[in-house]
């Protein structure tokens, strides 16, 4: 592919990464979902969250686009979807700006939702556009030490879960880091198989992710525990927390994954595994959108 073949409008929307937005989709409507449960839901706070790890996931896809390059993680080698810097769809420079532009709007949105909620949102924003950036840049990479799934976790389950809960109802409510960790467990297997995929051209790199140094047996372990756990987490919480019974429906989701899975666990040739990743984005965002609707029908 090359710069001449595709236009500038669509070199910029393959930058963006459409398709990795079900990270940042999926827990806000499960958050959303969980603040109506608990009699808090707002449109509006709601809206912002969403427009927020929108941005987010986007400047951190421009981002990784632009410092993957400049460190060696992309190269012709690559498997994985077009990076638009590597294959000089877009200027480096360019793409950074673009990141920062997305990083900026973010904190516009988080603004409003800190004057709705208070300063420690504003405080938990500016974590997650830290975090980021310094998944892929900054001195010491987040995803070059292996600690990229813990980020994954965190900032696109925990966070974005409790977070979202939090603008609406106006109140910690412990039940929403159960909720996250559900949200977290999906989001961290779609890196997990991205990462499964470029273990390779990872390692040529020096990017030390968790696979690369747990190599693709235990990865696929992985990636099966966490997909164990995403399931796990709406009987637990009829357990622990009274949900209703509705959140069950939230299972309803797992046949979409047993593609996916299948292709981790069997795959012959590395590139298979693009069709397990878009699978399991697909999955996470189902479940996210059920779980949310669960909350709200109980």
């Amino acid at each position: 592919m090359t710069g001449g073949s595709i236009s500038r409008t669509r070199a910029w929307v393959m930058a963006c990464r459409p398709r990795t937005l079900t990270a940042a989709v999926a827990p806000v409507a499960a958050g959303t979902g969980l603040a109506h449960m608990h009699g808090g839901f707002a449109l509006l706070p709601a809206l912002a969250a969403l427009a927020v790890a929108m941005l987010i996931q986007v400047g951190t896809n421009l981002a990784n686009d632009y410092y993957d390059y400049q460190k060696g993680g992309d190269d012709e080698g690559r498997l994985g979807p077009v990076r638009v810097t590597q294959a000089g769809l877009i200027e480096g420079r360019d793409v950074l700006r673009g990141a920062l532009l997305a990083f900026g709007l973010s904190m516009a949105a988080g603004v409003y939702l800190g004057l709705v909620a208070g300063w420690p949102v504003l405080a938990i924003g500016v974590a997650c556009i830290a975090s980021g950036i310094a998944y892929t840049g900054g001195p010491w990479p987040l995803g070059y030490h292996g600690l990229g799934d813990v980020f994954v976790f965190v900032f696109f389950g925990l966070v974005a879960v409790a977070g979202t809960s939090y603008v609406q109802v106006l109140e910690f409510r412990p039940d929403s880091l159960t909720a996250g960790v559900a949200l977290g467990a999906a989001s961290t297997a779609i890196l997990v198989v991205n990462n499964l995929r470029d273990m390779e051209t990872d390692a040529r790199a020096g990017k030390r992710t968790l696979a690369v140094r747990i190599g693709p047996g235990w990865t696929k372990v992985q990636y099966v525990c966490l997909l164990g756990l995403t399931a796990a987490v709406p009987l637990a919480g009829v357990v622990l927390h009274g949900w209703s019974r509705w959140v069950l429906l939230s299972l309803c989701a797992l046949p979409a994954v047993a593609g996916p899975l299948r292709l981790v666990l069997t795959f012959r040739e590395p590139v298979a595994l693009n069709r397990a990743l878009a699978g399991t984005a697909r999955f996470l965002g189902l479940f996210g959108v059920l779980l949310g609707l669960g909350f709200a029908l109980g």
